[in-house]
């Protein structure tokens, strides 16, 4: 009878040999070619089929032993001792960096994981050789890899070294990465949304400015932006900072950055404009210090909180979906 092939290796992966024979015995048993009390192949027989060092081979079986998942007969190899797989679930998640609203998307997916994964977090901080280096050295030693690409495109050469049925994508959806589950927001639209859904109290004010510093920020807030007020003949006007831009009665300022957010509160309290009256400001990505600043400033934000639980949820699940996390505007004082 021809001996049943148990290890498969490839040597063009990035997966350390010993993590893919670790791997190849897991799937042998999960698909029902090995079952409690077969042979497996011996050491020296993987060693010569692959040409592999012994310590590598050996590394393998004694993580496999540890596990209960072989055990050894002196003179005699190798048996599947159990095949009851409990494999370790080992997150490794990748951000860009760490913020106020980041914290709670980290938070939520902690606390929903709590006693089903390990979870290890690092940040790439919008630097490409960062983002390179940190997914190639975590190849093979985890079981889902939940990465936050950011303003990074073409990445699909990189993250296609990992197991695609264990990557996760957060927050953009990416033409490059469409293989790949992801929980998303829709920039462009979700900013669209929110100023349809803001019409009413929008409506006072003369001018509406969209303060864009760009750079690590989408570019689709601007198209949302410009959309929704050309269809409802709002003027308007897009610029990069606050520098030069006098602000005047009778006009709304849509600020991305919370540095951009405390300057604009300075001049209004400054001009004695009483916000949300005849002067408004709208911050992106609520924060509970949102919720007091100047009696509540008034936000566009997903929910940060439900977008970690849908990450987690899709990790314990294997899911596969592409899901929009949708933002909605959250009104206050300042508006």
């Amino acid at each position: 009878m021809a001996r049943k092939k148990v290890i498969s290796l490839n040597p063009k992966s990035a997966v350390p040999k010993y993590r893919q024979i670790i791997e190849s015995v897991y799937s042998a048993i999960e698909r029902k070619s090995l079952k409690k009390g077969d042979k497996v192949p011996s050491i020296n027989q993987v060693c010569a089929e692959f040409n592999l060092s012994r310590d590598t081979v050996m590394f393998a079986f004694n993580e496999l032993k540890s596990k209960g998942i072989l055990k050894s007969q002196p003179g005699k190899g190798y048996y599947i001792a159990s095949t009851e797989i409990q494999l370790e679930e080992r997150v490794f998640v990748l951000f860009d960096e760490l913020n106020a609203f980041k914290e709670d998307l980290y938070n939520s997916l902690i606390n929903s994981l709590k006693g089903k994964a390990t979870v290890e977090v690092y940040f790439h901080h919008f630097n490409y050789k960062v983002f390179k280096n940190l997914i190639t050295e975590s190849i093979g030693n985890y079981t889902s890899y939940l990465i936050m690409p950011a303003t990074f495109d073409n990445t699909s050469h990189l993250l296609s070294k990992l197991p695609q049925d264990k990557v996760y994508i957060i927050d953009r959806l990416k033409p490059d990465l469409e293989q790949y589950p992801v929980v998303y927001q829709d920039f462009e639209q979700d900013f669209y949304d929110a100023l349809v859904e803001g019409k009413e109290m929008i409506q006072k004010y003369r001018k509406l400015v969209f303060v864009n510093p760009g750079g690590k920020e989408p570019a689709e807030r601007s198209k949302g932006f410009k959309r929704f007020c050309e269809e409802n003949d709002f003027r308007y006007e897009i610029v990069k900072s606050l520098n030069g831009v006098k602000p005047s009665l009778w006009e709304a300022y849509f600020l991305i950055s919370d540095r951009d957010l405390v300057e604009m509160v300075k001049i209004a309290k400054y001009c004695k404009f009483k916000l949300g009256k005849k002067f408004g400001i709208v911050s992106f990505n609520d924060t509970m210090l949102k919720e007091v600043v100047s009696g509540g400033i008034t936000t566009i934000s997903t929910d940060f909180t439900e977008m970690g639980k849908t990450l987690a949820d899709m990790v314990v699940t294997r899911d596969k979906s592409q899901i929009r996390n949708k933002a909605q505007m959250i009104v206050r004082n300042s508006l």
